[in-house]
């Protein structure tokens, strides 16, 4: 299918309200009970890309959202700012279209780009769809935990994945660089 990777804007967050909200009401990637609003995810947004995250859109020919992508921190203490975890979420009628590797592609040339040196998935439900994506990625397993959410009458567990971005741990980090809040 052909797409365009752009940033995302506040134009898209009505596609993106949708998009989650099927998520969150019909799977388990997100751990969330209840869909937010375009208004919360509009916060979300602001938030994530007020700290120069990149937040990214795969778009249609006829300009449809199909799926988003953005990193965020991964835990906000200082000595996190180099580590960055993604999140992918794709329209139903997107998914299996090699859409989710493009978008994760992206962010990680973003984040590499940035100076970021790690990145990890945190894969809600250990869907096996996003644990392939991830893989196809370059990302390994590194980590499993057993029933960390119980949703829609399943326990569900979390497996997370990670990838070097750069020089990863090979070379100390440019203190100076931007990743993340600088304490």
């Amino acid at each position: 299918m052909d797409i365009d990777i752009r940033d995302a804007n506040l134009a898209d967050i009505a596609a993106i309200t949708t998009i989650y909200g099927e998520a969150v009401n019909h799977g388990g990637a997100s751990y969330e009970l209840t869909a937010p609003d375009a208004a919360e995810m509009n916060q979300r947004f602001q938030a994530i890309i007020d700290k120069g995250y990149p937040y990214i859109a795969a778009v249609s020919p006829d300009a449809t959202v199909l799926g988003y992508a953005y990193a965020s921190a991964f835990r906000t203490r200082p000595a996190y700012r180099w580590l960055v975890e993604d999140s992918i979420y794709l329209a139903p009628e997107a998914r299996g279209m090699g859409i989710g590797k493009a978008l994760l592609n992206e962010l990680v040339l973003r984040c590499t780009s940035l100076g970021f040196r790690q990145m990890v998935g945190v894969i809600g439900g250990a869907s096996t769809a996003s644990i392939a994506v991830h893989l196809s990625c370059g990302f390994e397993q590194v980590g499993r935990l057993t029933a960390t959410g119980f949703k829609h009458g399943n326990w569900l567990d979390t497996v997370f994945m990670q990838r070097s971005l750069g020089d990863g741990n090979t070379t100390a980090p440019d203190l100076n660089a931007y990743p993340g809040i600088i304490p």
